[in-house]
Order: C-alpha cells, then sequence, then structure tokens
C-alpha cells in the first residue's frame, strides 16, 4: 500500500478525447487523482459532479484533477459530456494504474466478494510525492473535504 510521502507511481493513460497523459506531464503541479468504480453509476455521477462544482476553486489552489475508471474512452466521452464535466476522465480498462495505486481490492455487496476498484483519492504534490490519500471515500460531500485539505497547504 502508497504512504503519505511516497513517490507517487507514474502512468500513461488515453483521456476521455483519446489523448494520452501521464503524470509526468503534470510535473510542478499538485495533481488530485480520483480512482472511481464506473461512469453513469449513482455514487459516481454524484463524486464527480461535485469536482465539476469545485473546480473553479481547487484551479485557485492549482490543482489538477483527475478522475480515473476502467471504463472504455467511449463510455467516458460520454460521462463527461452527459454531466458537463470540467477535467479529464482517463481510462484503465487494463487495471495497470488502479493497480498501482492500491485502488483494486476484494470487496463485498449484498454478500458477495469480487474484485473492484475502491473510491479512493490520492494528492500529489508539485514534487511527486503523495501528500494525502483518502481511502476508501464516500462519493457525496468528498470533493469539499479535498477543497478544505488542499486550501490549508
Amino acid at each position: 500500500m502508497l504512504k503519505v510521502g511516497d513517490k507517487a507511481p507514474d502512468f500513461h493513460l488515453k483521456t476521455d478525447e483519446g489523448k494520452e497523459v501521464s503524470l509526468s506531464d503534470f510535473k510542478g503541479k499538485r495533481v488530485l487523482l480520483y480512482f472511481y468504480p464506473k461512469a453513469n453509476t449513482p455514487g459516481c455521477t454524484v463524486e464527480a459532479c461535485e469536482f465539476r462544482d469545485l473546480r473553479p476553486k481547487l484551479d485557485k489552489q492549482d490543482v489538477v484533477v483527475l478522475g480515473v475508471s476502467a471504463d472504455s474512452v467511449k463510455a467516458l466521452a460520454g460521462f463527461k459530456q452527459k454531466q458537463k464535466l470540467n477535467f479529464p476522465l482517463l481510462s484503465d480498462p487494463e487495471f495497470e494504474t488502479i493497480e498501482a495505486y492500491g485502488a483494486r481490492r476484494m470487496k463485498k455487496f449484498m454478500g458477495r466478494s469480487f474484485l473492484g476498484i475502491v473510491r479512493s483519492t490520492y494528492l500529489i504534490g508539485p514534487d511527486g510525492k503523495l501528500e494525502k490519500i483518502w481511502d476508501p471515500v464516500s462519493a457525496k460531500g468528498h470533493a469539499a473535504e479535498v477543497l478544505v485539505e488542499v486550501s490549508n497547504k
């Protein structure tokens, strides 16, 4: 498991627009990397819309918001358009980045165990090191919690 102070794992993923991005593209900036189970589901929609609504305030704190799921680029593009999201969504269908951050683990739902994406968030400092980890996360109110944390740094 990653911990605060660790170097954040780099990634190379496609955005909802099909462009490849990596963590190194954001060198010198603070990056908020949040992992969510599936686009267009209730909790993930709430979380994404709260980040959308708080993005201007996060921009003032010089924080780049990136959402990551295993959804296809096409599914992410539809989700972004439908919810009018104002930040990139990254597609990780092979779970490489999701697993590098420890966000794919055994979960339980209705008495059933399965391997899934755990809603979690990582704040990466301009130096590429982890400043804060939220794991697990409740979708509702999480963006506001993040804003409080980044405003206090």
